[in-house]
């Protein structure tokens, strides 16, 4: 075979043809290197320099618009017009009492502040802040989506309607098609206007798919006592013109009907969402977020909302409201005819009712007065305790006749001695009470009447927020305990602090309950055979009441405690008073025997039935003894 010889004119040809190509590369790579992704301006030397030309990279930008848009499209259906023209941000509307930020993100209030108050460590005061709350609409649509308002981005617009300021927040299908909240803010009030309506949805929202609101909120703590905080928040609501409440001790929950509106209490301040279209079948949550009281916390309750809204002709078209803002009976009256003022809570059936009629007038009208609340609660105890004073006259006097009467009641006991003489004993000193003119039941009335006077102040003084972060004294602040001393531990129902108002109180009620105690052996007739001793109750109840006192009020407000110190000291006072000045005794023993002379009274039906039936009872006793 012949070996092929080295070619050197096809080597060079090579080369040659190598350096060409190496060549053309070189002069052309500036038309073939990519650009950032981005759409910019490229000015032409061979033309006109103000003529701008676009490179290739404006097609990359269209086709990233459009793939955002069909990713748009694919997710949110009918609303992906609306997110492709919204943007991220926040609106204010405010006015001296009250600020809230608005999200554009749901078109929800985000933060709410009460401008007038601060928290028990002077910070602002936020009803909402940091997601807290959040407020959606969950609904379906007809391409069979199911969308949720607080994901989705609203349209903001501003404007003013007269004083007032005016937020529409629109989730758009189109310019012509929307859902929307708009809130209208007037000046100098915690109440806003808030409509909830769609226009044009007819066809985009599914009717046959459940809508439903949801509200739900995070009570912050803003108080100085937790645990009294946490026993006043609660979740109220009203229906069918009857206010009811889901239970603060621990975790509840209810589906209710037709109710008009929902108030999430924070003690002191509330949120409260009505409506004029009841929402029908309800359901209410409320869970109690405090487990320990002695753990500092940031919330209180945990609260709920879920009620399903109607179409009207296939649209939505809710007017509502919402009011943040202080707790105060006066400001929630106010708005007439929606009985918001039942959110403070003063007391069911006759407590509540002397409350609203009997102490929230007379604390007002001394609040008008004067300014030192401390002040005010002693006049209000004055007025209260004079007008209670017929009451302890009635019942001294009472005890007045059992004093002189006693010595026949005595020898009634010594001459029919034995559980055999009992009926024929009990008729007796019925009879000799009855010609004197004395019943046993003047006596006790007069202290049962006082009863709902002192249910209905334990529920005043608590709920009052005008007591808020007032001080008197060394209280500095007569809506929570008073303070004085720290303690390094804590005592199982007491606390870890000693509060000196509830001291004062409990000396107060002891020294009332000697005497009282005096005043009540006179009422009770000599101890009968059989029956218990009721003066070693008494006694035990003189040491036991302070001291339930002293324990239950050391965390409980100080206005409390310093009505009853006052209350006790002014009764006593009164009854020394009665005792020295006013009841005369041997008056009182001339009238009783002026008494006996007169002819006795015809009985009364009741009286007669009593009377045979204690006859009855004593003849049935008399053949028992026989047969044995």
């Amino acid at each position: 075979m012949e070996k092929k010889k080295f070619d050197a004119n096809s080597f060079i040809g090579l080369l040659l043809l190598g350096a060409i190509m190496l060549w053309f590369m070189y002069t052309n790579q500036e038309e073939v290197t990519p650009t950032e992704n981005t759409t910019e301006t490229v000015v032409d030397t061979t033309k006109d320099t103000t003529t701008p030309t676009l490179t290739n990279n404006t097609n990359t930008t269209i086709t990233n618009d459009s793939l955002k848009s069909a990713a748009l499209q694919n997710q949110l259906g009918a609303f992906a017009y609306g997110a492709q023209s919204a943007s991220e941000g926040t609106t204010v509307i405010e006015n001296k009492l009250l600020k809230l930020t608005v999200d554009n993100k749901g078109g929800q209030i985000i933060e709410a502040l009460v401008k007038t108050y601060k928290t028990h460590d002077s910070l602002p005061l936020y009803i909402i802040k940091d997601q807290n709350a959040s407020f959606n609409i969950n609904f379906g649509t007809t391409d069979n989506r199911i969308l949720n308002t607080k994901d989705l981005l609203f349209v903001p617009s501003l404007s003013n309607n007269g004083e007032n300021q005016v937020l529409s927040m629109k989730l758009k299908v189109s310019e012509t098609q929307f859902l929307e909240y708009r809130y209208e803010m007037k000046p100098d009030n915690y109440m806003v206007d808030f409509a909830l309506r769609s226009q044009g949805l007819g066809n985009v929202i599914n009717s046959s798919n459940t809508i439903n609101l949801d509200w739900k909120l995070n009570a912050f703590r803003n108080e100085k006592s937790l645990s009294t905080e946490n026993m006043y928040s609660e979740l109220k609501f009203f229906t069918d013109d009857e206010d009811d409440y889901l239970s603060a001790s621990g975790d509840d929950n209810e589906i209710v009907d037709d109710v008009k509106w929902v108030a999430f209490k924070q003690h002191f301040f509330t949120s409260i969402l009505t409506t004029k279209t009841p929402f029908n079948k309800a359901s209410l949550i409320s869970r109690n977020l405090v487990k320990d009281d002695k753990i500092d916390t940031v919330f209180t309750k945990g609260y709920e909302l879920s009620a399903p809204l109607a179409l009207n002709n296939g649209e939505l078209n809710y007017s509502m409201n919402w009011y943040y803002g202080p707790a105060d009976y006066e400001i929630l009256k106010s708005y007439e005819g929606q009985s918001l003022e039942e959110v403070v809570d003063l007391g069911w059936g006759i407590f509540g009712a002397i409350n609203k009629y009997i102490f929230v007038p007379i604390f007002g009208w001394l609040s008008g007065l004067m300014s030192n609340y401390g002040l005010i609660i002693i006049l209000m105890t004055i007025v209260v305790r004079i007008l209670m004073s017929p009451l302890v006259y009635k019942s001294y006097l009472s005890s007045a006749k059992m004093k002189v009467i006693r010595p026949e009641l005595t020898a009634i006991n010594e001459r029919l001695p034995g559980k055999a003489n009992a009926m024929k004993r009990q008729q007796e000193t019925m009879a000799v009470q009855r010609k004197a003119g004395v019943s046993m039941m003047s006596g006790c009335i007069p202290a049962l009447l006082q009863m709902p006077i002192f249910f209905a102040l334990f529920r005043f003084f608590p709920s009052n927020i005008e007591l808020r972060q007032k001080g008197f004294l060394w209280a500095d602040d007569l809506s929570s305990y008073d303070q004085v001393i720290q303690l390094p531990f804590s005592i199982p129902f007491y606390g870890d602090h000693i509060s000196l108002f509830p001291i004062l109180a409990s000396v107060a009620i002891f020294f009332y309950m000697k005497m009282n105690q005096s005043q009540q052996a006179n009422m009770q007739a000599p101890a009968q055979e059989g029956m218990p001793d009721m003066q070693k109750m008494m006694k035990m109840m003189i040491y036991f009441s302070p001291i339930m006192m002293l324990f239950f009020f050391n965390n409980y407000a100080s206005s409390l405690s310093l009505y009853y110190f006052v209350s006790n000291l002014l009764t006593i006072i009164i009854m020394l008073v009665i005792k020295n000045y006013v009841i005369d005794e041997d008056k009182i023993h001339a009238q009783i025997e002026e008494n006996k002379k007169r002819p006795e009274k015809k009985k009364s039906k009741f009286r007669e039935r009593m009377d045979n039936a204690m006859k009855q009872a004593q003849e049935q006793q008399a053949q028992n003894k026989k047969k044995k």
